[in-house]
């Protein structure tokens, strides 16, 4: 059974949101037009077993990170649809869901909460939580406290124990210091032995190569390759050389 699949998605997003508000708003009120969209992902198709490994390699501005919304449910497609089987437990942005007024002891069950933990879960779990992210006499201070290893390690400690049927990674395992990153390969690794399905995006082609044994390559918004991960992560290491314009 399929874990993922998306079938034509295509998503956009407005250009210069923030700036083109008044005038955006006022143009649809006069009906003159709609405001410049930014295309993020342009007919995109996958599908990806239960069970495996997939990595998402691609620049900055690739699409990487808004294949990952979808997939988490943040946002829907423009055309197409996405279908996600399972719970999806997604550590996307660094911090994201933490308050920083509130301690790590509130941010663990506000957290638990948005993944979708009961409280006998959190509960239960707690004690596993705070022992793997390694930050245990800080755990009852305000997450302000925090250096981004620390939110690092907590944010990650919680999406794993949250028993995910899918598991969303976007980068953020770069922060940590080298034994903690040792820490999450191993505990991925037992996540990939239980039969779940991860999706991991990352610059380092080495670590998707180490983890996925599949990987999609995104540029421009465009799926370019979907294949074998040693042989995508080739392929865009050499289109990444051409770019630049190394011999």
């Amino acid at each position: 059974m399929d874990a993922i699949v998306f079938a034509s998605v295509t998503k956009t997003f407005p250009m210069n949101a923030q700036r083109m508000l008044a005038r955006g708003y006022l143009a649809k009120w006069l009906k003159r037009g709609s405001r410049e969209r930014f295309v993020a992902l342009r007919n995109i198709s996958f599908r990806i077993p239960r069970g495996q490994t997939v990595g998402v390699v691609g620049v900055n501005g690739a699409g990487k990170s808004t294949l990952l919304s979808l997939v988490a449910g943040l946002c829907p497609p423009d055309e197409g649809a996405v279908t996600v089987r399972g719970r999806v437990s997604p550590l996307l942005q660094l911090g994201a869901g933490f308050h920083s007024d509130l301690t790590g002891t509130e941010n663990v069950h506000l957290n638990a909460a948005l993944l979708g933990f009961t409280p006998e879960k959190t509960a239960e779990s707690f004690d596993q939580i705070v022992e793997f992210s390694g930050i245990g006499p800080f755990i009852d201070q305000p997450a302000r406290t925090y250096s981004s290893g620390m939110t690092m390690r907590l944010a990650f400690s919680i999406a794993i124990h949250g028993d995910p049927d899918v598991l969303i990674i976007d980068e953020v395992l770069a922060v940590g210091d080298q034994a903690f990153q040792v820490k999450c390969m191993d505990k991925i690794q037992q996540f990939r032995k239980q039969g779940k399905t991860l999706l991991f995006v990352s610059h380092s082609t080495g670590a998707v190569q180490k983890l996925c044994e599949r990987a999609l390559w995104l540029d421009r918004g465009e799926l370019m390759m979907d294949g074998n991960a040693a042989d995508v992560a080739a392929a865009y290491e050499d289109g990444a050389r051409v770019n630049v314009g190394t011999p």
